[in-house]
């Protein structure tokens, strides 16, 4: 998560729920006071449940981090292969270098690393998770590690913060709040989120913290992870790992620029400016540096509890995001590419719009032949996919017949709720797609001559996870309509 505006009440990192207080039925204001304090209490130990741990910030510590886990892994590599070898270990198959022993060594240090680490994981990911029992794919162990690492939450001990704030907004930057809670209320790969008040309109705001040393480190950082996942021999052919990292290493630059964000936000506020489908938080520009945020704290509550939302809500709230995606493609040519969970609240149907970060800005021309890809698909013809996939360099067009086919039925899948044959309440809880699609990953890596498009990362990242945000909200809705209102009567061929 990379959000930059993040409700008071509710954190959104603790995975476990401490007891409830109830409140009493009593009405004093002594007894009240309490109540409130306890209540604050609890609050304040849900908060606690971050794990606090210095960020190492020169390279020469983030050099000895990566070099003490890969000396580790090896380690731990040759236990393994003697355990297995003398009967003594519960595990009988599957790499040793991902040994769960090994897979707890890389999500503690990578928890601790964040950044580049958890960034390029992302990229892999996209790349290809394989199909369950298919060997060329990302390890499932691999997948593991990514999510466990994404999901916790190592935040920076208050003095290094407090360095961070002082060498950003000066000594006296506590001033410029009339409050401000030194505990995150959510920590990210980038950086952590504090709540706080406005000194001068009493206005409820979000800080985004950048750790200290994540963006002078990105290219040591990313040289050290390349060796590590080419020492341990985790990449199937095809990943095109060299690709993977250019892209990366662009990204993370642009995510560390935290006053590119904010005006991404700003531009963003004014795309969706009179559409109330949608609010993005106002920020708070005079405070903002490339290493501090500061914005509009919302009040929505984080997508996932949307699930407790009945059939009405849950639809609307998919139909808004699919929108929102399509016209980000189509119409936009700007992009937000992180459709994390995390990275959206909801307030009754409305959607919040959260971090800025990844925000990019497309071609025009390479929208237009990426966009035909898609209206291809949607009107099931399968020659329209394959040429403007050539156009675009997707493939070389010297690909075998397997490989033609299957990335052919990736995309054509993708088209499947907007054609004319598709039901016109499309049910994304019943929806096979994400499954398909996975299938062909393990054949086109396999057959995959050359890489793809370094704009398509962030584009395909938005749309399937568009598509699994849907299908997690359990939605229903007239895909066909939202594909004519914010496609066929905006884009042409």
């Amino acid at each position: 998560m990379n959000g930059t505006a993040v409700p008071a009440p509710e954190p959104s990192v603790p995975k476990q729920e401490p007891a409830k207080v109830e409140t009493p039925t009593i009405s004093t204001p002594a007894a009240q006071d309490v109540v409130k304090e306890v209540q604050q209490i609890v609050q304040e130990t849900k908060r606690r449940e971050l794990k606090e741990s210095r960020i190492p910030t020169s390279r020469f510590g983030r050099l000895w981090n990566y070099g003490t886990l890969a000396t580790g892994m090896g380690m731990g590599a040759i236990n393994e292969s003697f355990k297995r070898a003398t009967g003594l270990s519960q595990e009988s198959s599957g790499s040793v270098m991902l040994s769960e022993s090994n897979v707890n060594r890389l999500v503690d240090k990578l928890s601790r690393m964040r950044g580049a680490a958890l960034k390029m994981g992302q990229m892999l990911s996209i790349q290809g998770i394989q199909a369950a029992g298919d060997k060329t794919g990302l390890p499932p162990q691999l997948e593991q590690i990514l999510l466990r690492v994404h999901d916790s939450a190592n935040y920076m001990p208050r003095k290094q913060m407090e360095k961070v704030m002082a060498k950003e907004l000066g000594g006296d930057w506590e001033s410029n709040f009339k409050d401000f809670d030194p505990i995150p209320i959510a920590a990210a790969s980038i950086g952590q989120v504090h709540a706080a008040t406005l000194a001068s309109t009493n206005e409820p705001v979000v800080i985004k913290i950048q750790y200290p040393g994540v963006a002078e480190s990105i290219d040591s950082d990313l040289s050290n992870l390349k060796a590590l996942v080419t020492f341990s021999n985790l990449l199937p052919r095809g990943m095109y790992l060299d690709n993977t990292i250019k892209v990366t290493k662009e990204e993370l630059a642009w995510e560390c620029d935290y006053v590119r964000e904010a005006n991404n936000a700003i531009r963003f506020k004014e795309l969706l400016a009179g559409d109330d489908r949608y609010k993005v938080p106002s920020v708070v520009k005079d405070l903002c540096t490339t290493r501090v945020l500061v914005s509009e704290r919302l009040q929505g509550r984080v997508l996932s509890k949307a699930v407790e939302e009945s059939q009405a809500i849950r639809n609307e709230l998919g139909e808004h995001l699919l929108r929102l995606c399509l016209r980000e493609v189509f119409s936009f040519r700007f992009m937000q590419t992180d459709p994390n969970w995390s990275n959206f609240f909801y307030n009754k149907s409305q959607i919040e719009l959260l971090d800025f970060g990844a925000c990019r800005e497309f071609p025009k021309e390479f929208l237009q032949i990426y966009g035909r890809i898609l209206v291809s698909a949607a009107n099931n013809d399968r020659e329209g996919v394959w040429n403007y996939s050539k156009q675009l360099g997707f493939v070389t067009g010297y690909e075998t017949e397997v490989m033609r086919n299957a990335h052919i039925d990736s995309v054509m899948v993708l088209g499947e709720p907007f054609r004319e044959t598709a039901p016109d309440n499309y049910d994304f809880l019943s929806q096979t797609i994400t499954q398909r699609v996975r299938e062909t990953i393990p054949v086109m890596l396999r057959h995959r001559l050359t890489p793809p498009p370094d704009e398509t990362y962030g584009l395909h990242k938005k749309l399937s996870g568009a598509f699994l945000l849907c299908t997690k909200l359990g939605s229903k809705f007239d895909t066909k309509a939202v594909w004519k209102e914010e496609v066929q009567d905006r884009f042409k061929m």
